[in-house]
């Protein structure tokens, strides 16, 4: 059963390093989570190490530049794994093939931008569906839609084997109080339909590999059993985490808030149901990130 603990600090001098989710932990989609920085901060001061691991879609330069628009300031964080990045890398070796069919919004161009750090990339190239080796998804066009929406798209593409890289496994996100839909819902229906989908954010492995590689980059080799995953999605940040066989702390206000009662912190009748059905078992809980 997860431990229901007030603070960061009552449990961070177990761990040298810390990887964080940012949407729901440490901002809303709109502006910073002020107790969720002050608790970074802190805990940078003790001389831990924190990697803000995120499903964004985004290369590792955007999330900082939204960072800053979000008021998040630079002392609360020492480096950045994010899901495009990961994502990115294998597109650029060629994992869908060069000429891909893009579905996203037009700011996630950047996806496409060239990656300077590979030993002789692939050409990607965008063009229609009919003439796609391979589809590159950073998240729907229109958030609002119903994923379902793409399945004419979808038919044609698993009939012609198309293979289908989400850049970001969620599901969705909630910005400000508003929901979304991202590309892990787009991925899911595609999966279901008999389509084959590459994942690299959380919860699955790629994106871990990136986040120790910038953590080693730091200078400090930190075991796994040092290492704590914080997040609001048991989906992802949670089952990374078990996957990895690293601690979490598991943020109950966020995508969850409803289902776990929480207010300043969850009900821990709502909170042990919840978990049960989503057959979770994060190390900690916490209402909200301080």
């Amino acid at each position: 059963m997860t431990r229901i603990v007030e603070s960061l600090a009552e449990i961070s001098a177990q761990y040298d390093a810390l990887f964080v989710d940012l949407w729901g932990c440490v901002h809303n989609g709109v502006t910073a989570l002020p107790d969720a920085v002050a608790a970074l901060q802190a805990y940078r001061k003790s001389g831990g190490k924190v990697v803000l691991v995120t499903n964004s879609p985004r290369p590792r330069a955007g999330v900082m530049k939204q960072l800053d628009h979000f008021g998040v300031p630079e002392d609360s964080w020492d480096t950045i794994a994010t899901s495009g990045d990961s994502a990115r890398s294998a597109m650029y070796r060629g994992a869908v093939g060069n000429k891909v069919w893009f579905i996203g919004e037009d700011r996630d161009q950047k996806f496409f931008e060239p990656l300077s750090l590979l030993e002789n990339p692939v050409d990607i190239q965008q063009v229609p569906l009919d003439e796609a080796e391979g589809i590159v998804c950073t998240g729907p066009a229109d958030p609002m839609a119903d994923p379902a929406v793409m399945r004419p798209q979808f038919l044609l593409a698993k009939q012609r084997g198309l293979k289908l890289l989400c850049a970001n496994p969620d599901l969705v996100v909630d910005r400000g109080e508003v929901r979304e839909w991202c590309a892990g819902a787009l991925a899911a229906l595609y999966t279901e339909m008999g389509g084959e989908s590459l994942y690299f954010g959380k919860p699955h492995p790629p994106i871990y590999d990136l986040a120790r590689r910038r953590l080693s980059a730091l200078g400090r080799h930190v075991p796994d059993d040092r290492i704590l995953a914080i997040g609001d999605g048991v989906l992802t940040d949670i089952r990374g985490a078990m996957g990895e066989d690293i601690d979490s702390l598991f943020i109950s206000g966020g995508l969850a808030a409803s289902e776990t009662k929480t207010g300043n912190q969850p009900d821990e009748a709502a909170l042990s149901d919840y978990l049960k059905k989503e057959m979770s078992s994060p190390t900690y809980t916490i209402g909200f990130l301080r």
